[in-house]
């Protein structure tokens, strides 16, 4: 999957300030370590002027005990600065992860919010970048780059301070060099710039297609797709790899030049200061200090020009991070609260598109009595699985209404909406983790109430056949279970959350016949005393329901009973003598019937709980 080139990377001001406000929770260890730092800052430029008084004053005068307190007090500012330094860098450390973690949680409550339709527009390699790259990224800035860029900005005025202090004539030869290096940092700069973008964004790239490559690793071997999967894989890491060593490439060409145009003003500071101390104008001392401040006068210039290139990775990474901080869920919830919930479901003129100008639903209205159960039949890509998404919210339909117990759903609180509802999947998902934990899905229940629901389902006897009963151990996406084991888990945990509403969306459409009878009784278990709602591939599953909805294109084309639809003649009777009259492949993925076709049965508006037997 190639993607457009990356757009200019700026220091935009507007991100720098998020940035920086990000330590507003820590700013008292902020500035302890903006402390230390001015400390450490001060001591080490008190070096090379202790250094001056040594050869000027003590050896020149021949003083040995003199000498001896300097030399002391020499090593004790050294020592000085390096317990500052030390602390310093365990409390900037510090910093940086607890804002790494702050950010990771706050970047997961966002992603766990967003709408599912987000989740089909960003690939989950893409999204599990920004989670781990991009933030790792943003803790080298504030570990090594946006407190100690402090730290070098400070050196750097300390140490021109007292270059001047020493001798001006000999500061502005040193400063000479400074256009010519100000024009190689502006140039690296701009060079570096987008190719940290670039590999930012091939890192999400080989990310996304590891992620798709593994969790589809059966398909790609069964139409045997790991020579052609390999070379694209290997074209894109060479892509990466290119990046990478262009960016190499700019380092290696600024840093060496950096070391050169400082020696070169050495040199001349040498040259120009030899003459002078010859001269009686400078003292030898003085010289060997200056030459001191002028080594360490560069060193915060490569530090700087390092540091910005954790800023710009940093700016790549925050630009993506906050993008995703800056989405507002799109489906929010209501201000009333859900005490009880009877269970009564009502669509009202719903119409919905994943993508504008497609409809997947079609002003479709039915009415469901609370208690009752109903099943949807339809052809694919009829919508069916689309109602339970809606009735869930995890979509937001883009006209009409949805009701239960009579109140908008969008005027319910979200949270207390959905603990009271429980959807069972045909393509289960399990944790990595044990039966306990993933029946529970972190309620509080004690192990009477797992035990009996596992009961319920026909769960129990295995589970107590494992060793470890309820903290058997399952592997990730429950690959140790069988089909029909992972269908009972996930009834077992939708019947100890005890929902209002369950809906089973294909539920048994994936095992085999021996195990849906098993699953069968489950599922009657799971129907009673709550509002249900099934949609299943084997029309065998659902005769006993209160009421059949049959979609096509989107639309409630027939309703009623088995027996009734049946004695209609309509979709749901040919869907029927399809599936009796061959096993060999399921009609709702088979025929279908013409989109010109007229439907055999006009929908109705009229309350399901009104349908005659």
């Amino acid at each position: 999957m190639k993607q457009a080139p990356p757009p200019k990377v700026n220091l935009d001001p507007r991100i720098l300030a998020r940035l920086v406000r990000m330590l507003l929770p820590y700013k008292g260890m902020a500035a302890l370590a903006l402390l230390m730092i001015l400390g450490a800052s001060l001591l080490e430029t008190a070096v090379p002027l202790i250094t001056r008084h040594a050869i000027d004053v003590d050896i020149h005068d021949a003083d040995m005990e003199s000498l001896s307190r300097t030399i002391a007090l020499y090593l004790l500012v050294v020592a000085g600065a390096f317990l500052l330094r030390f602390f310093q860098q365990v409390v900037t450390g510090w910093i940086g992860q607890a804002i790494v973690v702050d950010m990771r949680r706050a970047l997961y409550k966002r992603v766990s919010q967003m709408q599912m339709g987000w989740f089909d527009r960003n690939p989950v390699g893409q999204i599990m970048t920004r989670l781990t790259n991009d933030v790792e990224n943003l803790n080298q800035l504030f570990t090594g780059g946006l407190i100690l860029i402090f730290q070098d900005i400070l050196s750097l005025i300390l140490i021109v301070a007292a270059l001047f202090m020493l001798d001006w004539k000999l500061a502005l030869v040193l400063l000479a060099v400074l256009p010519p290096i100000l024009f190689a940092t502006f140039q690296f700069k701009k060079l570096v710039r987008q190719a940290f973008r670039r590999v930012r964004a091939l890192v999400g790239e080989v990310n996304t297609f590891l992620q798709e490559n593994i969790t589809g690793l059966a398909v790609v071997r069964l139409f045997r797709r790991e020579a052609r999967n390999r070379e694209l894989f290997g074209a894109i890491n060479d892509r990466l790899m290119n990046e990478n060593i262009r960016t190499i490439f700019y380092f290696s060409v600024f840093f060496p030049l950096m070391e050169v145009l400082g020696s070169v003003a050495v040199a001349a500071v040498i040259w120009k200061g030899g003459h002078e101390v010859l001269a009686g104008a400078l003292t030898f001392g003085t010289l060997v200090a200056f030459l001191n401040y002028a080594e360490r006068f560069f060193r915060p210039i490569r530090d700087l020009a390092e540091k910005y290139n954790i800023l710009q990775s940093a700016m790549a990474a925050a630009e993506r991070v906050f993008e995703i901080m800056d989405q507002e869920p799109s489906i929010t919830g209501g201000s009333i609260a859900v005490r009880e919930l009877r269970g009564e479901i009502e669509f009202r003129n719903v119409s919905f598109a994943y993508e504008p100008g497609v409809p997947v639903i079609r002003d479709l209205s039915f009415h469901i009595p609370a208690g009752s159960s109903a099943a949807l039949v339809g052809y694919t890509g009829s919508g069916k699985s689309t109602v339970a998404s809606l009735l869930l919210r995890f979509y937001e339909p883009q006209s009409g209404s949805i009701l239960i117990d009579g109140v908008d759903l969008r005027e319910l609180k979200l949270d207390e909406l959905r603990r009271r509802m429980a959807i069972v999947l045909q393509d289960v998902f399990l944790f990595s983790g044990s039966v306990r934990e993933n029946i529970g899905l972190g309620a509080d229940y004690d192990d009477q109430r797992l035990r009996e629901a596992a009961r319920r389902v026909g769960l129990l006897d295995w589970i107590d056949r494992q060793p470890d009963g309820l903290d058997h151990e399952v592997n990730e996406r429950g690959q140790s279970l069988s089909g029909g084991q992972r269908q009972l888990v996930s009834f077992a945990r939708a019947l100890a959350h005890d929902p209002a509403v369950l809906l089973l969306d294909e539920a048994t459409s994936s095992v085999d016949t021996i195990s849906e009878g098993l699953i069968q009784k489950a599922i009657e278990e799971l129907l009673r005393d709550r509002t249900s709602l099934v949609i299943a591939h084997r029309l065998s599953t659902i005769q006993n329901v209160d009421h059949i909805l049959v979609l096509h294109q989107g639309r409630l084309v027939e309703q009623g009973t088995h027996r009734r639809l049946m004695e209609n003649q309509g979709i749901y009777h040919r869907l029927w003598t399809l599936q009796s009259s061959s096993q060999r492949h399921d009609p709702l993925v088979g025929p279908s019937i013409p989109p010109d076709e007229d439907p055999p049965l006009d929908a109705s508006d009229k309350d399901l709980a009104d349908d005659p037997e």
